[in-house]
């Protein structure tokens, strides 16, 4: 089964910069520790502050999938509900 790329675009509503930044930070160590995880890479638009993108490769998408339903992918949620404007992930296949 080939590696899973993911690429996740996150945007704060601009008065929960700092928040979202604090709660996706939270996120790199227990994600790091996953069985599977490759590399969990948080990076923040220069030109736009609310802008956040994770760059993140898994062994497989099975084992991506079982980080999407982590204890602390719960407490994100309930930490952010509400200062997430916009959210898109995309799921992708390096070519060799």
């Amino acid at each position: 089964m080939p590696k899973l790329t993911i690429v996740a675009n996150i945007h704060a509503k601009p008065d929960q910069i700092a928040l979202l930044k604090a709660e996706l930070t939270k996120l790199i160590a227990p994600t790091l520790a996953e069985a599977g995880c490759l590399n969990y890479d948080l990076h923040q638009d220069n030109a736009d502050p609310a802008h956040f993108m994770f760059y993140e490769n898994w062994e497989s998408r099975a084992l991506w999938q079982a980080h999407m339903s982590a204890p602390h992918l719960a407490a994100y949620s309930a930490a952010t509900e509400g200062a997430v404007a916009a959210f898109t992930l995309h799921e992708m296949t390096p070519i060799d």
